[in-house]
């Protein structure tokens, strides 16, 4: 069996429809792995939004002088 990677999209309906046709012989059968994001790609973007509004927030306080020295991160922070 040769193995041949390609990617699509699935509707509503629950079909697959492809990007692009395969370039291999017609009429054949095929044995077709689905393999689908854990998290909706809509999600990318929240997340890129918030960690684009965490550093607004950390460039913020380093310019305003609300910072800890390197020396006291681990202060109170036990070994286990």
């Amino acid at each position: 069996m040769k193995a041949v990677k390609a990617t699509g999209s699935i509707n509503e309906q629950g079909q697959l429809s492809l990007d692009h046709p395969l370039t291999v012989s017609k009429n054949s059968r095929v044995e077709v792995i689905v393999l689908i994001p854990e998290e909706p790609e809509s999600n990318d973007e929240q997340t890129k939004e918030a960690i684009l509004e965490d550093f607004r927030q950390a460039w913020h306080e380093a310019m305003t002088g609300q910072t800890i020295p390197v020396s006291q991160i681990w202060d109170g922070v036990e070994d286990d």
